[in-house]
Formats: C-alpha cells, sequence, structure tokens
C-alpha cells in the first residue's frame, strides 16, 4: 500500500510539474512574439499613445522676393489622423442652356500627419483660388479664375516653421508659398 502511494504521489508531482513548465514555455512564447510584434509595429502590439497637435498653415504672397500679402489658417490633428481646411464660395457657371453647375473658389488645405521618431511625417493638398482683378483679364465679361496647387510630402520638426511648397504666378512677378509649422499640443 505505501509503494502504491509512493508510486501515484511521484506520478501526480512528475505531471505537476511537467504541466507548469509547459505554461511557462507557452507564457514566453507569448511575450516573445508581443515584443516582436511591436518591434515590427503589427496591430496586436500595444496601443501607442496617440498625441494632439496644432498644425499653422500661412500662404505667403511674395513679389520681387517681398512678401506682399499672407493669409493664416489653423488646425488640431491627432497622430496618424487627417483633416481639412475649406473656405470660399460656390460659384454658379452655366453649362448649358439653363444648367448650371458650381465651382468651388477659395482655399482648401488638406493634411495627413504621422509620427515618426525623427519628426511628424505630413502629407499635404492645398487648393487655392481667386477671381483675377480685373486689369488680369476677363473673357466676354466672365471672371477669369485664378488657381494654384501643392501636393506635397515632407519631415517636419515640431516648432519649426517650412515652406512645403511654392508656385510662381506665370502672369506677374509674384510667388506663393505655403508654410506650415507643427506644434506638439500636451
Amino acid at each position: 500500500m505505501r509503494k502504491t502511494t509512493a508510486v501515484w504521489t511521484i506520478a501526480i508531482l512528475g505531471f505537476m510539474i511537467c504541466w507548469g513548465a509547459a505554461g511557462r514555455a507557452q507564457d514566453e512564447a507569448q511575450a516573445k512574439s508581443g515584443d516582436e510584434a511591436k518591434a515590427h509595429g503589427r496591430a496586436d502590439a500595444e496601443e501607442k499613445p496617440v498625441h494632439a497637435y496644432r498644425l499653422d498653415f500661412s500662404v505667403n504672397e511674395l513679389e520681387d522676393g517681398k512678401k506682399i500679402n499672407t493669409r493664416q489658417y489653423s488646425l488640431n490633428l491627432n497622430g496618424d489622423d487627417a483633416n481639412e481646411i475649406k473656405i470660399g464660395t460656390r460659384v454658379p457657371v452655366e453649362s448649358g442652356h439653363e444648367q448650371f453647375q458650381y465651382l468651388d473658389v477659395g482655399t482648401s488645405i488638406w493634411c495627413r500627419i504621422g509620427e515618426r521618431p525623427d519628426g511628424v511625417a505630413l502629407a499635404v493638398r492645398a487648393d487655392i483660388s481667386n477671381f483675377a482683378i480685373p486689369d488680369q483679364g476677363t473673357h466676354e465679361s466672365r471672371p477669369v479664375v485664378r488657381q494654384f496647387k501643392i501636393n506635397a510630402s515632407t519631415l517636419a520638426l515640431p516648432g519649426k516653421p517650412m515652406v512645403v511648397g511654392s508656385v510662381d504666378d506665370p502672369n506677374s512677378k509674384r510667388q506663393f508659398q505655403l508654410e506650415v509649422t507643427v506644434t506638439k499640443l500636451r
């Protein structure tokens, strides 16, 4: 009877030791795969904290290298997100007999940001249009719309203004610049 009890006790202890070792190995494997997921940026990694940013855009108009006008726009945005600023007028344009289509005239700035260890990745699309002043010409008493677009992507350093794009006006000595300053909010 003592031998039987001893054999069963040893068998049960051996089973418990093996069970514990297998559980420990599984926990280590899960921890290792979680660390690998974090290192490779996979979705099953822990959520990283989201930071908020303010983006200050300036549309600068220069003539002969001298700034003559500036328009400013701002928006708040979370890291790894996108948003848009849009301001303007919808102008009816006749497209046929008593039929109209609407043309957006004004400013539209779309931006996506991404957090990186070495800065903030920016993708920016700006579409800026306005009516030409009378001395820049009209067509059969219809107004002429001037437009410029800038599509850019770059890496910005928080707190430092940078020009993300510029265009020259082909009808004058003017240049338009799109400048952005990224500020990390607390």
